[in-house]
Formats: structure tokens, C-alpha cells, sequence
């Protein structure tokens, strides 16, 4: 079992920055490709960015591309996402999750943090 707890949310002017962090503990997330989604109100969850567990492979939804990089901390117990030149159409609610599957499918991932909630205003 692995718990994943998400923070770093908040609010931000477009253009800004943010960087969200999953804190994982029970089984160490070495073992775990980390994935970020989020969901915006009256939309499906979508896939934004994931890493593969060494942190050697990272793969990005292209509406983030070039703005946000994924990145893990293994030792820590800890995966990140830094968000660079948000827009408003980054505002959702941001998840982390953990599978040992390499997939951009939210339903493949077995772990899930209770979301952290990012809104950019313009």
C-alpha cells in the first residue's frame, strides 16, 4: 500500500509559477511510476505528466509541454511538479497517483492523492 498526500496548490496570476508536491509513505515509491492528472469542474480527469520510477523517463500531455517538468526525489519519497507560464486553463484540481505500470490511463493507476486545487486567474 502506498499513501500519497499532494500540496503546493493555490492560486497563482497567469504567467506564474507553482510547484506541487505527493509525499508518498507506507511502501517506498522507488517502486512506482508517479503520474500527475488533474480535473477542472465539469470535465473529465486528464493525464498531465508522468516519470518513470528511476526518474530516468519522463513523458508530458503537449498542453504542458515546454511549461511543467515532472521530477522525483527518491530518497525523499517525494515527486514534484513544477509549473511554469500557467494559464488560466491550467486552473483544476491536481492529482498524483502511483501504479508500476508506465501508462497515461488514469483508471491503470492504484494509488491516488486527495488532490491539491490550482486555479491561475488572468
Amino acid at each position: 500500500q502506498v499513501q500519497l498526500v499532494e500540496s503546493g496548490g493555490g492560486s497563482v496570476q497567469a504567467g506564474g509559477s507553482l510547484r506541487l508536491s505527493c509525499a508518498a509513505s507506507g511502501r517506498t515509491v522507488s517502486s512506482y511510476n508517479i503520474g500527475w492528472f488533474r480535473q477542472a469542474p465539469g470535465k473529465e480527469r486528464e493525464f498531465v505528466a508522468r516519470i518513470h520510477r528511476s526518474g530516468g523517463m519522463t513523458y508530458y500531455a503537449d498542453s504542458v509541454k515546454g511549461r511543467f517538468t515532472i521530477s522525483r526525489d527518491n530518497a525523499k519519497n517525494t515527486g514534484y511538479l513544477q509549473m511554469n507560464s500557467l494559464k488560466p486553463e491550467d486552473t483544476a484540481v491536481y492529482y498524483c497517483a502511483a501504479d508500476v505500470s508506465w501508462t497515461i490511463v488514469p483508471s491503470a493507476y492504484d494509488y491516488w492523492g486527495q488532490g491539491t486545487q490550482v486555479t491561475v486567474v488572468s
